[in-house]
């Protein structure tokens, strides 16, 4: 058996960050590792960080860890957009962004 140690890296093809985490409000609790239908993320091996966005390109930006995310109201998770989805919808009324079925559009 080695002793040597073992580390994961990030699958860094490009400079993509599909999904920002907020490192003082993420618990580390897992959770969006858990219902990611790709397994973009991993378990971070230091209890209380965020999850490793291990393979980034394979993100298909479906939201679903941000939907599960208990903590995701406090900014904790959020989807980088794509350049071509990040279309947004401003009201004329008042003003405001939107985006349909995305809470806080960047």
């Amino acid at each position: 058996m080695s002793e040597d140690k073992v580390y994961m890296l990030p699958n860094v093809v490009t400079p993509n960050k599909p999904v920002i985490f907020d490192e003082k409000v993420c618990d580390g609790c897992n959770r969006c590792v858990e219902v990611c239908p790709a397994d973009v993320l991993f378990p971070n091996p230091e209890k209380g960080k965020p999850p490793i966005i291990l393979y980034p390109d394979e993100c298909w930006h479906c939201d679903v860890c941000v939907r599960d995310c208990p903590l995701a109201d406090k900014g904790a998770i959020e989807i980088s957009w794509p350049l071509m989805a990040s279309i947004r919808w401003k009201r004329k009324s008042t003003g405001e962004h939107f985006r349909l079925g995305v809470p806080r559009p960047r």
